[in-house]
């Protein structure tokens, strides 16, 4: 990522914070719609999920200048997400609940540069987190 492309999505992400327990809403109401069964993955509260959502969001912002720390951050998340469940193909349907939430949220603010910022950002940290996961042994033969 360029640094502006990095200042994008710092900036863009702190207009959503405070917006972020509606924000975590519309993500996970436009992530179902998307992607209907991924719904089962979810067992918990979902305010307290989009909590963690957001935090994870703000942990993974902040830290984009810092590829050292956040490669293996992601790699821990990767880890963790196996054991939920996920699959490589989630990730572009999760990608795509993520733009879309910020487009909403953000509306005018949300412009094509800033989107291709995220796009790029989310595609890094994904495949990242693809990447892990791939290294790790299936949950069927756990």
């Amino acid at each position: 990522m360029t640094p502006r492309q990095i200042e994008l999505v710092q900036t863009s992400f702190a207009k959503v914070l405070p917006i972020s327990e509606q924000a975590a809403e519309i993500f996970y109401a436009r992530l179902f719609e998307l992607a209907p069964g991924v719904r089962a993955l979810f067992k918990g509260d979902m305010v307290e999920q989009g909590r963690k959502l957001m935090s994870m969001l703000r942990s993974v912002v902040g830290t984009l200048n810092k590829l050292d720390v956040l490669v293996p951050v992601a790699e821990r998340l990767a880890e963790r997400h196996v054991g939920y469940g996920a699959q490589p193909a989630h990730y572009a349907v999760v990608g795509q609940a993520l733009i879309d939430t910020l487009d909403k949220g953000l509306g005018a603010d949300f412009t094509p540069e800033t989107r291709a910022a995220w796009e790029t950002a989310y595609g890094t940290l994904s495949a990242v987190m693809i990447a892990a996961a791939a290294k790790l042994p299936s949950p069927s033969a756990a």
